[in-house]
């Protein structure tokens, strides 16, 4: 009853921190899918430098875990005079990481598309900057969406870890609460409750876009695997 009753008071400032870990990981997501793409389009139809460039920001961003890209960008920031908040820190960090793998889902579904597509573009007179944005980037973003929908549940998980900097998000306003309350099992069951009904709700609203803008003939199973593997 005393977890309870703890559980009870202790809510509302959780709560709170809910919105700011929606906001991070949506201000994350955002930088993502406005980054991710031109490295996608790069890396698929650029020359032996730019995919070389793509690949070793994709390689560096996938390859260093989250709290070490959180500690180096703050110290960097600190050595520099120029200390950031904890919360765009996080968000900066939390982006470039979601730019490396949204860039690589989007990459597979373009990959996935035929490449007749845009030879037909050009031969209708277009641009090959026009056929990408036309043609290829309208359908490839379609079938990114089973992929992207798996990226956001990552980076939700990712958020948790921010804590560590101080960004008030719902790991950090449960482990200060559990702290103070010594409730520890039941506060970090409340949060990860909190974490799995953030999740369940979005990837529902995902799926429903996704159903929306299905193309018909096109399959997303594959694009999801390149997207995870790649």
């Amino acid at each position: 009853m005393n977890s309870l009753q703890v559980i009870w008071d202790v809510l509302p400032n959780i709560l709170g921190g809910t919105l700011t870990t929606v906001s991070a990981v949506a201000l994350a997501l955002g930088m993502g899918l406005v980054l991710g793409i031109p490295l996608a389009v790069g890396q698929a139809y650029g020359g032996r430098a730019v995919r070389a460039a793509v690949g070793l920001y994709v390689w560096f961003f996938r390859g260093v875990p989250i709290l070490v890209l959180l500690f180096l960008s703050y110290g960097l920031c600190l050595s520099l005079d120029f200390p950031l908040p904890p919360f765009l820190a996080s968000c900066l960090v939390m982006g470039c990481i979601s730019t490396a793998y949204q860039s690589q889902i989007f990459r597979g579904a373009i990959e996935s598309l035929p490449q007749g597509q845009l030879k037909a573009a050009r031969a209708l007179g277009m641009t090959d900057g026009c056929g990408i944005a036309c043609i290829i980037l309208p359908q490839a973003l379609r079938l990114s969406l089973p992929g992207w929908a798996n990226e956001f549940s990552i980076l939700l998980k990712d958020s948790a870890v921010c804590y560590v900097l101080g960004t008030q998000e719902i790991m950090s306003r449960a482990t200060a609460a559990a702290q103070r309350t010594h409730e520890y099992l039941a506060l970090f069951a409340l949060a990860g409750l909190i974490y799995f009904i953030l999740t369940l709700v979005v990837l529902k609203l995902l799926r429903a876009l996704e159903n929306r803008v299905h193309i018909p003939g096109y399959s997303t199973g594959g694009t999801i695997g390149m997207g995870a593997a790649g």
